[in-house]
């Protein structure tokens, strides 16, 4: 048995502070994948109740709210004309529930996501400390890129780990 290695290391092509939050963001991912790499349709567009979000939908919302983070707080809100095509639907429904995201399959949720983080990579490799810590001043609230990402990190946590429970749930059901 392999004995593994639990460490937070700073990718090489950051800022070292910088890439150790980075690495964090992306070990997030990496689990997130990894878990739904061989779902089915079926489970993806499956919701458990009619209060629910089904796989797709949560998928579709951690893209969409990572792009939202980087372009309006951290970039200051002009969106990447390619970027801003991968989200045709809004974010929630009257209701205030998550628009439920049906029939994508999950290379175009895997594509969304990679997409995304490519763009959040690319901004964040040439950023230095002094942008990195300085405020964005917006209409409601202050925000640092370095708050931005603790932001992202837990919001794809959480969400990853409403993904594994309902996957767990799903797969007892089939």
């Amino acid at each position: 048995m392999k004995r593994e290695n639990l460490v937070v290391v700073s990718l090489s092509d950051f800022e070292p502070e910088i890439g150790r939050w980075i690495w964090c963001l992306e070990d997030v991912r990496r689990t997130l994948i990894k878990k739904v790499s061989d779902i089915s349709q079926q489970q993806l567009d499956a919701k458990l109740n009619s209060h629910s979000h089904s796989i797709g939908s949560l998928l579709y919302h951690i893209a969409l709210i990572e792009a939202d983070w980087l372009y309006e707080e951290v970039l200051g809100g002009e969106w990447s004309t390619e970027i801003r095509s991968l989200f045709p639907q809004e974010d929630r429904n009257e209701d205030g529930m998550l628009s439920h995201v049906m029939g994508q399959s999950l290379d175009e949720h895997l594509h969304r996501l990679q997409c995304v983080r490519n763009e959040l990579l690319f901004h964040f490799r040439s950023m230095d400390l002094e942008d990195w810590h300085e405020s964005r001043k917006l209409p409601h609230y202050d925000v640092t890129p370095e708050w931005v990402i603790y932001h992202l990190l837990e919001h794809e946590s959480h969400h990853r780990g409403q993904i594994f429970q309902m996957l767990s749930v799903l797969k007892r059901e089939s």
